[in-house]
């Protein structure tokens, strides 16, 4: 089972999250979704950002099983550590396994040039680069975001949606939607009021719906 590059990408409006304007509860944040394919629960993925000194440092861990019968139809494992100063990444390890294709990922910053050493090959990214950061909505502002997968540095564009009432935690919540698009890449995105990530739904190639499902 491949998926429009929505596992691949790790994954803004004039605010920041309200953890990041205010340094005492700027400390620590956490994020954790469960993951549905249509109907059905496969696993999880949980973010966790703390703040050191003037960086910012994002742990996450994905594990998606999609069960058939007796046995594993599809397996994913994703692990990310990224470093943030201001916006901007500064540094990145991550190490993925897509159902048996194994990838790992570094990055680092070097004066001007954020150098990606990628499964094949390396890369120089000039200025201030994200990634598919949804935690943080400064994001929707961004035309290219760094797959932290594959490595990819890919054109994106974000159109806002309209409000509607989202399901968060067993309470209706008012929700404003942003569609991410990109090469191979349909993702929705819901966020508060106050710009805290809420949701997110894409569509596999074969058709079957993803989404997180915050706890």
């Amino acid at each position: 089972m491949r998926v429009h590059h929505t596992f691949r990408h790790w994954l803004p409006l004039g605010l920041l999250l309200f953890a990041f304007i205010a340094p005492a509860q700027a400390e620590s944040r956490a994020w954790n979704f469960r993951v549905f394919l249509d109907d059905r629960e496969i696993g999880y993925h949980h973010f966790t950002l703390r703040a050191q000194g003037e960086e910012r440092e994002l742990k996450s861990e994905a594990r998606f099983n999609v069960e058939l019968l007796f046995f594993t139809a599809y397996r994913y494992t994703h692990e990310a550590t990224e470093r943030w100063r201001g916006q901007c990444l500064s540094e990145l390890r991550a190490q993925t396994n897509d159902n048996g294709r194994r990838y790992q990922l570094e990055a680092a910053r070097i004066g001007e040039r954020l150098v990606v050493a990628k499964t094949r090959g390396r890369e120089d990214l000039h200025g201030c680069v994200m990634t598919f950061a949804y935690w943080n909505p400064r994001m929707l502002n961004q035309g290219r975001l760094l797959n932290a997968q594959t490595g990819e540095y890919v054109n994106v564009t974000v159109t806002p949606g309209g409000e509607e009432a989202l399901l968060v935690r067993g309470n209706p919540v008012m929700a404003r939607r942003y569609a991410l698009r990109g090469p191979d890449l349909a993702i929705d995105l819901w966020y508060s009021p106050s710009n805290e990530w809420l949701a997110l739904e894409s569509t596999t190639e074969g058709g079957r719906r993803l989404r997180y499902q915050i706890n």
